[in-house]
């Protein structure tokens, strides 16, 4: 067999000719197209769930937050992992799954969970929901908001920020390859009420009755 190899390598070196360069050139084409990464991604299938609840110690967020979200995932189907982390209005669990589970189909599972988690957490507490899909590999870019030369009096860090949340953010979101873009620093724009105890008294008016009212004033409805 080797004997006929070589025997027709030598009778047709053209066609050899040919395949040998068509050889060098797909290996030099695969060298220039292929994705090499000097670190290769070793993040297990994992999905996180984040509840933000600025007002609750970690006591309270372990108790009343990150407690229920781990009791009602540890059933799922192809759990291999379930940790977290509690802290001062934060709460982070992460539900690691099989690798051969894919991507979407933990969401799914993790989503379909989060629907049925609302009675498990009191109200004002927080609402779970899941994290973007990310790697431990994946690129962070950061960058600060400020005015040019001459206008810093001009904009409030409150100002800045409006303008990180409302304009910037909105735009980067939709850039090809974003997945989430957080802000930082700042101040959020809020509306305070100042109450003074001796009028409600005087009026027989409650704190309660106060935050319902304002409650109320504050609900979006649909127009006549």
């Amino acid at each position: 067999m080797i004997n006929k190899i070589i025997a027709f390598s030598i009778n047709n070196k053209f066609i050899i000719g040919l395949l040998t360069l068509a050889l060098i050139g797909t290996g030099i084409w695969s060298m220039m197209t292929v994705n090499l990464g000097s670190v290769p991604d070793i993040t297990n299938n994992q999905v996180q769930v984040i509840t933000q609840s600025p007002n609750l110690a970690t006591e309270d967020i372990e108790q009343f937050v990150t407690y229920p979200v781990e009791l009602s995932m540890g059933n799922l189907p192809g759990v291999t992992e379930i940790r977290s982390i509690s802290r001062f209005g934060l709460s982070v669990v992460t539900i690691v799954f099989e690798d051969d589970m894919g991507t979407y189909l933990p969401r799914q599972l993790v989503q379909e969970k989060l629907n049925e988690l609302g009675e498990s957490i009191p109200e004002k507490f927080g609402s779970p929901s899941m994290g973007p899909i990310s790697t431990g590999l994946g690129q962070i870019y950061e960058y600060t908001i400020k005015p040019e030369e001459g206008f810093e009096n001009k904009y409030s860090p409150m100002e800045l920020r409006t303008v990180q949340d409302w304009v910037i953010k909105l735009q980067l979101t939709l850039l090809e390859g974003v997945v989430e873009v957080n802000s930082y620093g700042g101040s959020i724009k809020q509306y305070e009420v100042a109450v003074n105890p001796d009028k409600l008294n005087s009026l027989g008016i409650s704190i309660s009755q106060v935050y319902e009212a304002l409650a109320r004033n504050n609900v979006n409805t649909g127009g006549a």
